[in-house]
């Protein structure tokens, strides 16, 4: 008999430790066990790896994780009601389950962690694109991590990997693909989870890249994405207005028609974009 095997039901366990999801920290449960463990193998070979997971909750991932062989799994949960459940889960795994109390945008995890890293969570919806974001934009690249497994609502999943001319095309978009490869590997209905949410929910993956796939100044390709998607209905030469005096003839160089809007920009051209106003 396997460790998972000794564990009880996950709807036992929300019964027995009166976990109801709260909406104020973003909780939807996946009491599943199948589906946790296909999210956990959508997190590609753990054997060898340390894994951060975000939000466990009464621990359906956390169990996929382990089972799936992780080398270690650190858990960062902000809601004390939860900690006995993963309690439960540690003794079944001796060793193998660092439960940290704390805000996952207040902690650094890092000192708990040894290479290699990778991420797997549901993470809760109110603070899930704050933790993408910093991940994909930390002071020194390759990042700590590996590879991302997260899962988000069906709408921001769209968002990282929309390409351009969609609607959902993006500053999350271009942040995502500039420095890593991104997919969504499953989709999950609102009934997977308890209580159902409003939305359908989907798993992305992401792979860091070795090297950003253009060269540019991570601050200024940020602080031009963000001004051209910031008014996205105008076309770039207003959007950008005073961003350089002769932007233009910067946009031109960059192989972009000043009369274009945002969404329909390569990653490419705004790296060029980027390099020519940072020159």
């Amino acid at each position: 008999m396997s460790a998972i095997d000794t564990l009880p039901p996950l709807r036992q366990v929300i019964s027995d430790h009166d976990l109801v999801a709260r909406k104020s920290l973003g909780q939807n449960f996946l009491l599943d066990l199948n589906l946790t463990a296909k999210i956990a193998r959508q997190a590609g070979d753990l054997t060898g790896c340390d894994v951060l997971e975000i939000g466990p909750g009464p621990g359906g991932l956390t169990r996929g994780l382990l089972a799936e062989g992780a080398r270690r799994v650190v858990a960062i949960e902000k809601d004390q009601r939860c900690l006995p459940a993963l309690e439960d889960i540690a003794q079944a795994y001796p060793g193998k389950l660092t439960v940290l109390n704390a805000d996952a945008l207040a902690i650094d995890p890092l000192e708990h962690l040894t290479p290699p890293i990778r991420v797997a969570a549901n993470l809760p919806y109110n603070v899930g694109t704050e933790l993408l974001v910093r991940w994909l934009t930390p002071p020194e690249w390759p990042p700590f991590w590996d590879s991302l497994t997260l899962m988000f609502q069906r709408e921001v999943a769209d968002r990282i990997v929309a390409k351009p001319g969609s609607k959902a095309y993006g500053r999350l978009a271009l942040l995502a693909q500039w420095r890593a490869e991104a997919r969504i590997v499953l989709s999950l209905p609102p009934e997977a989870f308890t209580p159902p949410p409003k939305v359908s929910s989907a798993v992305v993956h992401l792979t860091a890249l070795p090297e950003p796939r253009y060269p540019a100044d991570p601050k200024q390709l940020e602080r031009v994405v963000a001004k051209a998607f910031n008014q996205r209905r105008k076309m770039l030469r207003a959007a950008l207005k005073g961003m350089a005096p002769d932007l233009e003839d910067r946009l031109i160089a960059a192989g972009i028609d000043p009369t274009q809007r945002a969404e329909t920009v390569h990653l490419e051209q705004f790296c060029a974009l980027a390099n020519l106003i940072h020159a």
